[in-house]
């Protein structure tokens, strides 16, 4: 009987979490045990072994951290996998380069992470003593695991998180904490199918088979990640987009159900999508500024936004 009532806990604070998550705007919320992720191990490891890193060397760092989020909250129990729309119907400018979907308002980083904090909050004030900590892309953490783990969606051919309802324009977020909840099982069933709508039209054949994809050849990578100079024999491959890609996504058939996000924040300054290419081609530091003062677009500096447009310019 005691074994029942503590199960019926469980489920009640899971269940009250989940309600909590959707007012404060999450589009899904799964919780999975907090364990070692040993189907992840192997994977991670090759992909680090293929360079598919490329310059992202703090890859290579945390290895077992990665896969056990008990080695990064001390007592961890459960793992909160969160998901946040972001999708918007852009209206953008033909004669323009392109900024990836996620960079076109204010940096997630701060705005969904904001409100994690904010669930954390809640548990702690609803429940009592409980210890976590709130992750937005900011920790060594397999984020589309956890989301599968949790039954938010599964791992796409482009290594995205998909969703039959959703789609996949959702940033994922984490809360871990050390209080036992009720799990949610994993979506084990692979939607995709034959279909390689991904595969074909990436720009720079950077997603392979098996649900990998050479991060050092994607197009996110060499205009953010990247510090040197972009190689030439990328040239003629990046289709206009000047900061990020959306390419696999926008040809995912599951994106048909996108719906655009209520999230204000996320909406971007309008010159963004309005400027011509010769705008971007002139434009100053201090509009640079002005258009990407809160945006995740600082993160390459007006130098770096400026090399992007050259090259793909120079075509």
């Amino acid at each position: 009987m005691l074994l029942q009532t503590e199960e019926h806990i469980k489920i009640k604070w899971s269940h009250r979490i989940k309600e909590k998550a959707e007012a404060l705007g999450f589009i899904s919320c799964g919780i999975a045990k907090a364990d070692f992720l040993e189907e992840e191990a192997p994977r991670l490891e090759a992909w680090l072994k293929n360079d598919f890193h490329g310059e992202m060397l703090y890859m290579e760092n945390h290895f077992d951290m990665r896969l056990d989020p008990r080695i990064l909250v001390e007592g961890a129990k459960s793992v909160i996998s969160l998901a946040y729309n972001y999708y918007q119907n852009l209206d953008r400018n033909p004669d323009s380069y392109k900024v990836a979907m996620y960079a076109q308002g204010e940096d997630y980083h701060f705005v969904v992470k904001e409100k994690v904090r904010e669930l954390l909050d809640f548990i702690q004030e609803e429940i009592g003593e409980v210890s976590g900590r709130a992750f937005t892309d900011s920790a060594p953490i397999l984020e589309h695991a956890w989301a599968k783990k949790t039954g938010i969606g599964w791992v796409g051919k482009n290594s995205l998180t998909l969703s039959k309802q959703k789609g996949s324009f959702f940033f994922l977020s984490e809360l871990i904490i050390d209080l036992d909840l009720a799990y949610d099982s994993p979506i084990e069933t692979d939607h995709c199918g034959k279909c390689t709508r991904c595969i074909d039209a990436c720009p720079t054949e950077a997603i392979l088979p098996n649900k990998t994809v050479n991060g050092s050849q994607c197009i996110s990578y060499f205009t953010i990640e990247l510090k040197d100079q972009i190689p030439t024999e990328m040239k003629g491959k990046f289709d206009d987009w000047i900061f990020g890609c959306d390419v696999c996504q926008e040809v995912c058939p599951w994106n048909r159900f996108s719906l655009p996000t209520k999230e204000t924040r996320f909406v971007g300054h309008e010159k963004i999508n309005q400027f011509s290419k010769k705008d971007w081609e002139e434009i100053t530091e201090d509009v640079f500024r002005e258009i990407f003062k809160k945006s995740p677009v600082k993160r390459t500096k007006y130098d770096g936004l400026k090399r992007n447009i050259d090259f793909v310019k120079s075509l």
